[in-house]
């Protein structure tokens, strides 16, 4: 089993990235065979190499990359020529003049459609489905991830929310007897100076003559 590395991407591996993937558009054949390729080839995940073309490699390629599209047209475009005239030869020689039997020209169906061909394409689509099965169960795993932090982050803010609840309600308590204490205090006060004010007042009382006399 390969190791997979986990260091960072040196110029050389951004190098072979870009030369696979550019080949495989040449080719007609698709980036997840590219980047499984890659992978193969410098100990990497076709997740790792996909991640790095789109997000790095690519703006670095894009003219090379629409040359490619268009040898890949043309390629496509000789291809289909190339079908349809091995098929009007198959179809000329198809017959025998004499026994009418049907009789494929083998090097016109070599050339135009070879097992290899349907071979490379098969082995490409697996490649392509297996890659798709990993994406998959790795956005599940994810979606998983992200299920288990958002119920942790609910149970989280429940607490916190009957925390804060809480700290209100004794916010209010405290206040409340904060207010009454002050209340108390200042009745107190008043109770003290009206006291003193009392004690230092003179008072005074009417004799029998009907003069005020001081009382001590």
């Amino acid at each position: 089993m390969t190791a997979v590395r986990q260091d960072a991407w040196s110029p050389d591996d951004d190098l072979i990235l870009a030369e696979v993937t550019l080949r495989h558009i040449r080719e007609g054949s698709t980036q997840l065979g590219a980047f499984e390729e890659v992978g193969e080839r410098i100990g990497r995940t076709s997740a790792a190499c996909g991640f790095r073309w789109n997000s790095c490699v690519r703006k670095r390629y894009e003219e090379a990359i629409q040359i490619a599209k268009q040898q890949r047209q043309k390629r496509n475009y000789l291809k289909k020529q190339t079908v349809a005239a091995t098929s009007q030869v198959s179809s000329l020689t198809a017959f025998d003049a004499e026994e009418r039997t049907y009789k494929p020209d083998i090097n016109a169906l070599d050339e135009g459609l070879s097992v290899d061909a349907v071979i490379r394409f098969l082995r490409g689509w697996k490649t392509t489905y297996q890659d798709l099965s990993r994406q998959i169960k790795l956005f599940e795993k994810d979606v998983k991830e992200k299920d288990e932090e958002l119920y942790r982050l609910r149970h989280e803010n429940e607490r916190l929310t009957k925390e804060v609840s809480s700290a209100k309600t004794d916010y209010h308590t405290v206040n409340d007897d904060y207010k009454t204490l002050i209340q108390i205090m200042d009745r107190a006060r008043r109770l003290t100076v009206l006291s003193s004010e009392d004690e230092a007042k003179p008072r005074f009382k009417m004799d029998a003559n009907g003069n005020l006399e001081r009382i001590e």
